[in-house]
């Protein structure tokens, strides 16, 4: 059963978790918001108890539909465990949202006028060893003779900017579509929900980092997906939308595979068609 965690960090070392290392599916998941953690030198970056728990600070719902696609697809899973505000792991260290002065309309104080030093220091301590961690655990899957597909789990806020979002589920790309477009495919399973392509957010607003760095940087499959929180709020709604999602995800790559060629050989056909 999958559990929402607020996971504590205390440095560097414990910034990141590989969670089922040894699963044997073809997928690499991964959560890069999973936590509203703030360690404790930070003094809650000066935001109030509702801000500092709020969808500003994480992605609520995310690990707990993560949790549960990697266990139902026996896939790793790289988790992130510090506040996106703190440091956004889904933004290169050059990025003004990578520490937010402001995130939707909330100020973030402890952001607020920092050093090129003092932001340096927040990527080396918290981006770094997340983006090695993930690299290096893609690479000896590579080594091993099994490119894996990159997939990253996030949800959104159903009211943003005091606007209602009537979208649900949104199949994120960048320059690399083609799982996205096998998931966007026309399906039964679609019915009853609203899925859109880059929406909420796409690539015009620096959300596709990860997938970039691990995924088309490398040439392997790749699909950001982001759940609306109000659905996935609990343990049960997470269970059954990471069920709704690993099938769709694996009706994707079956059609992208229909001779029943592996991975390595999925790879090679892409490079046919760029």
């Amino acid at each position: 059963m999958p559990v929402e965690a607020n996971t504590a960090a205390s440095d560097s070392q414990s910034v990141v978790d590989v969670i089922n290392p040894q699963g044997k599916s073809d997928i690499v998941l991964v959560c890069e918001h999973a936590s509203a953690f703030i360690p404790p030198e930070f003094h809650d970056l000066g935001l109030s108890p509702a801000a500092r728990y709020s969808h500003i600070a994480w992605d609520p719902g995310a690990l707990g539909v993560a949790q549960a696609m990697s266990a139902g697809l026996d896939a790793p899973l790289v988790v992130q465990h510090v506040s996106r505000l703190v440091y956004d792991c889904n933004r290169p260290p050059d990025a003004p949202g990578a520490v937010p002065e402001v995130s939707e309309i909330f100020p973030v104080p402890g952001n607020t006028g920092l050093t090129p030093t003092q932001r340096r220091d927040r990527a080396e301590r918290f981006y770094v060893p997340f983006r090695d961690t993930t690299a290096a655990f893609i690479s000896a899957r590579i080594a091993a003779g099994r490119p894996p597909v990159i997939v990253t789990i996030h949800s959104f806020t159903p009211v943003y900017q005091g606007v209602s979002r009537e979208v649900e589920i949104g199949i994120l790309h960048d320059a690399d579509s083609l799982l996205a477009d096998a998931m966007l495919a026309p399906r039964a399973a679609h019915a009853g929900h609203v899925v859109r392509r880059n929406d909420p957010y796409g690539p015009a607003d620096g959300v596709t980092h990860t997938i970039i760095v691990h995924g088309v940087s490398r040439g392997l499959l790749n699909v950001m997906i982001e759940v609306r929180n109000d659905l996935i709020s609990d343990a049960q709604s997470q269970q059954h939308y990471a069920d709704l999602l690993t099938g769709w995800v694996t009706a994707a790559l079956a059609d992208l595979r229909p001779g029943g060629f592996g991975l390595a050989g999925m790879q090679t056909e892409k490079s046919r068609h760029a």
